[in-house]
């Protein structure tokens, strides 16, 4: 069972906004750590579990309030074909809530409560092949189901805040993770990675947005993983379609170059963009991939001003 009840994070979605981390691969780059594995940040579970905790940390000095897990890319068949056993798996999948757990009491945090959210990347990431930000993977919604719920059951069992289902790309995987959600006694978000006014895979938006609006499971729906430019755009109509709080953390606005596998471009991240998200509807607002602790910190002070 969840450590909190359920209620308790929607409690504080009502009374918010929350400021979210920024991204985890990121800052553990920054701190000096090799992440071409194919299992990601997720490999640091095992090999250097004090680097997550030292990243938490950091987001937490910044003014973060809800720490994303480091197990985005955490799977029974990511591990196993890296040789680790089911029983392996689902201790460092659930070791990923522990080290945010134990992050958020070490790092001070005055009279603001510190929250856990348990990273569900898709399956996508799992391949390890950029199909997350491109979906439509071949397999139907059952097969889909088939994989997300065994995670799913371990990181709820393992007492975040809320589960995270982020970064997703098609509708048929949002219907496949909220399929699972239902009944499991951990409230969730659901956030899709977007192109313009479509999901990755191509579908409208306003459709996406739809399948999360009748769940009672899910606390918000919004969008991470994308531009700012994007982002901008998704909050007002994931509120005006769910009716429910919006959940934002965009990329710094840099583009992924897969051949030559670094960044390219400009940042255009910027801090003063949550004022328009907080009127749109937003009530989780952080970064995504390259915005890091500065970034978050910059968003904090923006968040605390319209708190005020």
């Amino acid at each position: 069972m969840p450590a909190t009840p359920p209620s308790d994070f929607a409690a504080a979605l009502a009374a918010g906004p929350l400021v979210l981390d920024g991204g985890m691969s990121n800052q553990l780059v920054a701190q000096g750590h090799d992440l071409s594995d194919e299992l990601w940040s997720a490999r640091l579970l095992a090999d250097a579990p004090e680097a997550v905790v030292e990243a938490h940390r950091a987001y937490f000095a910044a003014g973060a309030e809800v720490a994303i897990t480091a197990s985005y890319q955490a799977s029974f068949d990511g591990f196993a074909r890296h040789g680790l056993g089911r029983s392996e798996s689902a201790r460092l999948m659930a070791r990923s809530v522990e080290l945010a757990r134990e992050a958020a009491r070490s790092e001070p945090g005055g009279r603001r409560r510190r929250w856990v959210a348990a990273s569900v990347g898709p399956y996508g990431a799992v391949l390890a092949d950029g199909s997350e930000y491109r979906g439509r993977y071949g397999l139907s919604v059952a097969e889909l189901v088939a994989f997300h719920r065994p995670r799913l059951e371990v990181l709820a069992t393992a007492g975040p805040d809320v589960l995270a289902l982020e970064t997703v790309p098609d509708t048929d995987e949002a219907e496949a993770m909220l399929e699972v959600v239902r009944g499991l006694g951990v409230p969730a978000w659901l956030s899709y990675s977007v192109a313009g006014d479509r999901t990755r895979a191509g579908q409208p938006l306003a459709q996406a947005f739809a399948f999360a609006r009748d769940v009672d499971e899910v606390v918000a729906v919004g969008v991470n993983c994308c531009t700012p430019q994007d982002a901008d755009t998704a909050v007002a109509l994931a509120a005006e379609v769910t009716g429910k709080p919006v959940v934002v953390y965009p990329n710094s606005g840099e583009h992924w170059d897969p051949e030559v596998r670094g960044w390219r471009g400009e940042p255009t991240f910027r801090s003063a963009r949550v004022r328009g998200w907080l009127a749109d509807g937003a009530r989780l607002v952080g970064g995504c991939c390259r915005v890091g602790p500065d970034g978050i910190a910059a968003l904090a002070a923006e968040v605390t001003v319209r708190r005020d």
